[in-house]
């Protein structure tokens, strides 16, 4: 204990107090006087210790998912979020598809606008729903012809929405393997070489027929060309090591992503985990019972989770985030500032 103070900077006397004879006997008492010093005799003052070891540790990388709106008003909300995020130097932004592809002109008109008016990297959803093979290869060549380097190639969901049973359009890809292989043998623009994210599931698939389909399937993904898989959110560290584990275990070596929620209130999310199949704990039912109609502790909360959960990623040796925005920048904001970065300088 000596030795550990003095090395932190502080000046240590000691002192022995004998109790008066009406106390019980044999009993003494250290008493300690600490001061501290601006520097301990190392050099270092224990502000400076505690910044070195943060600096030592390097900085997440993060990415942000946008939706493509359906009003001019969410549009410009929209574009405000892009703005407000771009300082905070994401790897990327990716831009989703509406279930059945029904916001795909939307969707190429805004990656096309991020990657010609702003300094961010932009990675377009691609999916197989309603359009056939050369309808899709023909929006990634579009893609391409527009700057866009990045796709996250997904099986997407059917025009129904999320959970219902996709249906093969005539012509079109069966699933995301096949979309991938695809873009990967398509020729129409020379030396087109796309990087490629895909979805997996730590929580597994809704339609899962077990572990060993799943696992085989994203190894068959990476196979076909995938550089990247990013995660279904979750909300546990054990979920995403325990599903690490069985991916390696099944030969996937590509880099896996958390995926990140930042679901401003709790009725949402638990609406979206509904959809999804994603578990919701009971420590978070109860750190947001009661706060349905308070907008600011809810954000309060969700923020304080995702970078909580991304601190408990960090110490295993996790550096890369994904986070599905719904379009909002102040709760990405405050995560990302939770996590220790901020905002650079946009050129």
């Amino acid at each position: 204990m000596l030795q550990w103070a003095e090395a932190a900077g502080f000046s240590v006397q000691v002192k022995k107090f004998d109790p008066p004879a009406s106390l019980d006997q044999g009993i003494s008492v250290l008493i300690w006087t600490a001061t501290w010093h601006a520097s301990p005799p190392g050099g270092y003052s224990v502000n400076q210790l505690a910044a070195a070891e943060q600096q030592s540790k390097p900085a997440p990388n993060v990415s942000f998912e946008f939706f493509p709106p359906k009003t001019d008003k969410m549009e410009a909300k929209l574009w405000e979020s892009v703005a407000r995020l771009t300082p905070m130097a994401p790897r990327f932004v990716s831009v989703t598809y509406g279930a059945g592809g029904t916001t795909r002109n939307r969707t190429q008109r805004i990656v096309t606008k991020i990657a010609q008016d702003t300094p961010l990297l932009p990675a377009a959803h691609l999916t197989c729903v309603s359009a056939t093979k050369e309808e899709v290869l023909q929006v990634a060549v579009d893609l391409w012809r527009a700057g866009i380097r990045h796709l996250v190639a997904l099986r997407g969901d059917p025009p129904e929405g999320i959970g219902e049973k996709f249906e093969q359009h005539p012509g079109g890809f069966r699933n995301s393997i096949e979309l991938i292989e695809g873009i990967r043998a398509h020729d129409a623009v020379p030396d087109a070489r796309f990087e490629i994210s895909v979805s997996c599931y730590p929580e597994q698939h809704p339609h899962s027929r077990g572990w060993d389909r799943d696992i085989a399937f994203l190894r068959a993904k990476q196979d076909a060309g995938a550089d990247r898989a990013i995660t279904q959110f979750f909300f546990e560290p054990a979920v995403y090591f325990a599903f690490l584990d069985r991916a390696r275990a099944g030969g996937v070596t590509m880099p896996i992503v958390p995926g990140i929620m930042l679901q401003p209130n709790f009725k949402g999310m638990k609406r979206i985990a509904d959809l999804c199949q994603v578990n919701l704990p009971d420590w978070l039912h109860e750190l947001y019972e009661g706060t349905d109609e308070d907008t600011v502790t809810c954000e309060f909360i969700t923020a304080n989770v995702a970078a909580e959960l991304c601190h408990k990623l960090s110490e295993q040796g996790v550096n890369e985030f994904h986070f599905y925005t719904l379009n909002r920048a102040s709760l990405a904001l405050s995560t990302c500032r939770l996590l220790g970065l901020k905002p650079q300088a946009v050129v």
